[in-house]
């Protein structure tokens, strides 16, 4: 592939998603696209790429943008920000007598974490209606989520078999989610980089392992939109990698009980 060629991508792809490649990621481009080349009739990624940068195409586009997307995700991943589900946010929200409490899974790729959220629900039995929201940029995992189907393979990474057994029903095409938990859970399709002020704010946003692959600019931005999300005082969790250290001052950050870091919106 040229030079040309891929800048051209790069640019295309951080302007469609936000994702930021680095030169040394041509490989990665030619491994993802060589797929969706061969399915278009493309001869090469290349000439794939060359077809998208020359014409409006919304469903090559998505194909592309989907192809590109990590949607790496396990059940339960990283343990405490759950755990904080049980013995902070969760009893908080029941002791100021919340009706609703909403939350916010951003990135979430094929719903392990909002099913995860609603896990910890109905094992605490909270007292209070709990919606939970999940949205990703691509259409194929967010079509996933909502059907709530899993294979063994996925299942297995990070879901205990006692979770198993109690909240998932064998059916002839997978283990699906249980309705005591899919329905508090709802997925929609959404880009980080075109949030648009919603009627009601959340409470709580996980946006986890998603901005390490974002510009700085790019990461302030949304951080930026998130904060406009929130309630006053609600509460951002990132992944265990990730800060908010020179992107926004309008969080305080604070240590959980049960390890790592929420930042909470000033109000």
């Amino acid at each position: 592939m040229k030079a040309e060629t891929f800048d051209r991508f790069c640019s295309f792809l951080e302007q469609h998603s936000g994702i930021l490649l680095s030169r040394d990621k041509q490989y990665l481009v030619e491994t993802r696209l060589s797929r969706v080349a061969r399915s278009q009739g493309h001869a090469s990624v290349e000439a794939l790429i060359e077809t998208l940068l020359s014409r409006r195409d919304r469903v090559l586009a998505r194909d592309v943008v989907d192809a590109m997307t990590t949607n790496e995700t396990l059940w339960f991943r990283d343990g405490y920000p759950f755990a904080a589900l049980e013995k902070k946010f969760f009893p908080e929200a029941a002791a100021a007598k919340k009706s609703t409490y909403r939350i916010w899974s951003a990135a979430c790729s094929t719903g392990q974490e909002a099913f995860s959220i609603s896990i910890i629900a109905e094992e605490q039995r909270v007292p209070f209606n709990l919606e939970i929201v999940g949205t990703d940029i691509s259409e194929v995992v967010i079509e996933k989520a909502r059907q709530g189907v899993f294979d063994d393979l996925s299942l297995g990474r990070g879901l205990s078999p006692e979770r198993k057994r109690q909240f998932f029903v064998k059916t002839e095409h997978g283990w699906k989610v249980s309705p005591q938990i899919s329905r508090r859970a709802q997925f929609r399709v959404g880009n980080l980089l075109e949030l648009r002020p919603e009627s009601r704010r959340y409470d709580l946003v996980f946006c986890r392992n998603v901005l390490i692959y974002f510009s700085r600019e790019t990461k302030a931005k949304i951080i930026d939109r998130i904060a406009d999300t929130l309630v006053p005082g609600g509460y951002l969790i990132l992944g265990a990698s990730e800060s908010l250290t020179q992107l926004s001052d309008r969080f305080t950050p604070e240590r959980l009980p049960t390890g790592g870091t929420a930042y909470r919106l000033k109000s």
